[in-house]
């Protein structure tokens, strides 16, 4: 089962959901009050309050950003992969990845619901080596053809050691926006966020055969606190 490290408390609201949050809270209430004041019903104020002020907190929910720190200085991170985000493991298998690595890699999947915090962190420590946004559809985040098919932005990653670990940010049915923060060239550590994809959406690790794999199906993780695998 994944290990978990001790993490921080304290939880922010994510720079990506501000404007969005501000607006959408301004309209909820002239569409609240429109209702009420011009529109003929028995429905007292505080219902639509209520309604309203629910849709909101969803979105609040939803644009969380936990401040964590996975580990002490003293724990060597150099062969760990930790999760890249919060959600439940959907995919463990072995696949022919043939877009940039054109081998066989353990591929592991995470899948973000709508109610789970949807920043993205590095999952190893390293040097990003590529990032590629490519255009696609928009299916269903869990289905096998989505890694494939959606929209989704390609990093890879060079450990300390020399190994190419590929991080693919997937887009959802409601997902239409991904963020990334990755540049080529940059170095990069656990703790630090990766990106941010809006609205419902996967993150894939492409891991080399031979790595010790430390969740199971149907596990929840903990973004950037569950460690899914050792390198070898």
């Amino acid at each position: 089962m994944g290990k978990r490290i001790k993490k921080l408390k304290k939880i922010r609201i994510h720079h990506e959901g501000t404007h969005l949050l501000i607006y959408s809270a301004v309209l909820l209430i002239a569409i609240g009050y429109v209702l009420w004041r011009f529109i003929p019903s028995h429905i007292p104020f505080y219902v639509y309050a209520v309604l309203f002020g629910s849709v909101w907190c969803i979105a609040l929910n939803f644009f969380r950003c936990p401040i964590r720190k996975f580990a002490e200085d003293d724990i060597d991170t150099d062969k760990l992969v930790v999760a890249p985000a919060d959600g439940k493991v959907v995919v463990i298998e072995e696949v022919m990845e043939e877009k940039y690595l054109h081998e066989k890699r353990i591929m592991v999947s995470i899948f973000m619901s709508l109610f789970n915090v949807h920043a993205n962190w590095f999952p190893v420590d390293g040097k990003v080596k590529m990032v590629h946004h490519q255009n696609g559809h928009f299916h269903r985040a869990w289905l096998p053809k989505a890694s494939d098919e959606n929209e989704m932005t390609d990093i890879i990653i060079t450990t300390v050691d020399g190994t190419d670990i590929l991080c693919r940010q997937v887009a959802g049915a409601v997902a239409r926006r991904i963020v990334t923060y990755a540049k080529e060239g940059d170095d990069c550590y656990i703790d630090e966020h990766l990106g941010f994809i809006k609205f419902g959406s996967r993150v894939d690790v492409f891991l080399p055969l031979g790595t010790d794999i430390k969740v199971v199906m149907g596990q929840s993780t903990t973004g950037n606190q569950t460690v899914i695998a050792e390198l070898k």
